[in-house]
């Protein structure tokens, strides 16, 4: 696993939506797929409200990368 290195961006070439979750895993040297099941299951598990939240505060507060 490798270190946490360079600051939260969202992912151009990681990304199913908005590349929040791409971002997160490549910033911390995880699986994207497995962090986005994951994140899903999390979801559901907490009635998927606060997960959706969550992810588009996310979405507008982490620049993409590159900008």
């Amino acid at each position: 696993m490798k270190s946490a290195s360079g600051p939260f961006t969202r992912s151009r070439s990681d990304r199913m939506l908005a590349g929040v979750i791409g971002g997160i895993a490549r910033r911390f040297g995880w699986n994207s797929n497995l962090l986005r099941l994951l994140y899903v299951i999390f979801s559901i598990a907490s009635a998927a409200f606060p997960g959706i939240i969550v992810y588009l505060i996310l979405w507008l507060l982490m620049p993409e990368e590159g900008s």
